[in-house]
């Protein structure tokens, strides 16, 4: 089971590149300038694409300039052909013709700072181990995230005080559902930083908050990989991980529909901890608003209706098992409380109290409507039958939490990761950040249903505070999406680290992926599964980043015991 991203076997065949030899020479009949030159390649060598070349200018004043780039774009040609017909000719030994190769870099680094261009006919060798981290600035990295590997297993780098908050934090990643491996790369950047050197005693205070909206893959994080090989293994032990699955983890779930007991809506496994709301928490916590979580919601008048009646849910009495009393009235489930509610806006005595003041009636009548439609979604999720509620609250005991969504309408979705994310963000304001390392990562996919760029709802309130402010209190947000052209603005320009996969070529040229140089936008439509675009602040061109498939299940086939063989192509389905 091989990486199929990795260069074409036929290469393994070739000479290896000779590391540190000279490749080629800067091209005479091309512009050099500072930002961007082309090198002929050697008749004897070959360059590719993100190879890391290195060259010295020595300058009239004695001075050298080391400079360093990375080879963007690499061409093919015939010298000394006309026509298009002339290769046949050429081939057949009619016409007399050269082949050449030519390859275009973009300056990475200047030492000193001094930007001047090469100068034509100057040796370009290609770079390795300090020039390598030189020319990608991994030598100014204190703390280095490794990212992933190069084509021929190279570790690659980000700086962590760009995840951190130190300089920067969050983590945006973008790609085609189901090729981009979008979620399985923010798992593996968790590994990566849980496993890694950057946290070291900091680890303990480190957590992550996962969200899983597809099947129950994310629900066996901590079982070891039955179809992990050793070349896989291989490469983690490259980048300085264990190959192995997370340690520290538990699972939450929604409770199952009609049940009574309470129990997890989870096949794969009876080890996960079915959650809820008591009726209580919904009355004196202000959930409601989370009810009416549509971006629409920023069009519609009943907002204000919304917030008229949670004023008055606050004053509910607590009753035994989570149920309330609400002036003289029991209330045990979510449906009796809507019908109540409903009551009492459309009461002509109590309407102007629950409502408000000079609310239309069509404006109620909205209200009622959406509230109603939400009682079947929600309603298993909000309780008045739980003898011990605080045993079924999402908690971060562990150093990953996983909370499955899969099974529950959007309107139910996005109730729990609006409510669910307002209580650890706010747990994180009292708290605190007490060090760098006193993190709570909050990974997030189809993060375009809950900040689309138009509208407004609780949620988005939530998560452009997180982008905007979460770095002071240490709360990072790793949020995937297909489209980052369906975000909220504020938040993909708040994140420090862009990764791209697979994307749609339509979706490619968006003026949100204005960070890609032409290339790599033009290679994000071809990129294979396990293939990533990584842009940080500090490098000026994304890196080119495979990363090694998960040591850890990400289905119940994969989990060891299992039957299956899985899937050939080790990153199928992901």
């Amino acid at each position: 089971m091989g990486n199929p991203s990795h260069p074409p076997a036929t290469l393994a065949a070739m000479d290896q590149p000779r590391v540190g030899e000279t490749v080629g020479r800067v091209l005479g009949t091309e512009d050099a300038t500072p930002l961007e030159f082309w090198v002929a390649v050697d008749g004897n060598e070959y360059i590719q694409l993100d190879d890391v070349i290195a060259l010295e200018r020595k300058l009239p004043n004695g001075e050298t300039i080391d400079m360093y780039g990375v080879v963007s774009q690499v061409r093919a040609r015939h010298e000394g052909a006309r026509f298009d017909s002339d290769v046949f000719l050429i081939e057949d030994g009619i016409l007399p013709a050269d082949v050449s190769e030519a390859a275009m870099v973009t300056a990475t680094r200047f030492e000193p700072e001094m930007f001047v261009p090469p100068r034509p006919g100057q040796e370009v060798r290609r770079a390795a181990g300090e020039e390598r981290d030189r020319a990608l600035f991994f030598d100014r990295m204190e703390r280095r995230l490794p990212v992933g590997l190069t084509r021929d297993d190279e570790p690659l780098y980000a700086n962590y005080e760009f995840f951190n908050g130190e300089r920067g934090a969050h983590v945006n990643i973008s790609g085609v559902s189901g090729v981009a491996t979008k979620t399985t790369y923010a798992t593996y950047l968790l590994h990566a930083l849980f496993n890694g050197k950057v946290l070291g005693s900091g680890s303990v205070n480190t957590k992550a908050l996962i969200f899983n909206v597809k099947g129950e893959d994310l629900l066996h994080l901590d079982r070891d990989n039955s179809t992990l090989d050793d070349e896989q293994r291989a490469r983690y032990e490259k980048l300085g991980l264990p190959a192995e699955p997370f340690r520290s983890v538990e699972f939450f779930a929604p409770v199952r529909p009609d049940s009574s007991t309470l129990r997890a809506d989870v096949h794969t496994r009876s080890d996960v901890t079915a959650f809820a709301w008591s009726l209580a928490d919904f009355c004196h916590d202000d959930l409601l608003p989370f009810l009416f979580a549509d971006a629409e919601d920023d069009r519609a008048q009943y907002t204000m209706v919304v917030y008229s009646v949670m004023a008055q849910l606050k004053r509910a009495s607590a009753l035994e098992s989570g149920a309330v009393r609400i002036e003289g009235t029991d209330v045990r489930t979510f449906r009796e409380l809507a019908d109540l509610i409903n009551q009492k806006v459309l009461s002509e005595d109590d309407g102007p109290v629950w409502a408000g003041t000079a609310i239309a009636r069509g404006t109620i009548n909205a209200f009622v409507r959406r509230l109603a439609s939400s009682v079947r979604h929600v309603e298993r999720l909000i309780r008045g039958d739980m003898d011990d509620p605080e045993r079924h609250r999402v908690s971060l005991q562990s150093q990953v939490t996983v909370v499955d969504l899969h099974n529950l309408n959007d309107r139910a979705k996005r109730f729990v990761v609006g409510v669910t994310t307002r209580r650890a963000f706010e747990s994180k304001e009292r708290e605190g950040k007490g060090s760098d390392d006193d993190l709570l990562m909050i990974v997030l996919d189809e993060l375009n249903k809950y900040a689309p760029r138009e509208g407004f709802s609780p949620i988005k309130e939530i998560l452009l505070d997180i982008a905007e402010r979460g770095r002071s209190l240490g709360v990072i947000l790793i949020g995937a999406q297909q489209t980052a052209s369906e975000v909220e603005r504020r938040i993909i320009a708040n994140s420090s680290i862009r990764v791209v996969g697979r994307l749609d070529s339509a979706e490619a040229g968006r003026e949100e992926y204005g960070f890609l140089p032409r290339t790599h936008r033009q290679r994000a439509t071809i990129l294979k599964p396990g293939t990533m675009l990584v842009s940080q602040p500090e490098l000026p061109i994304p890196l080119v980043v495979e990363f090694p498939f998960p040591a850890w299940a990400t289905r119940p086939s994969e989990v060891a015991g299992s039957l299956s063989d899985g899937p050939e192509d080790p990153f199928e389905g992901l």
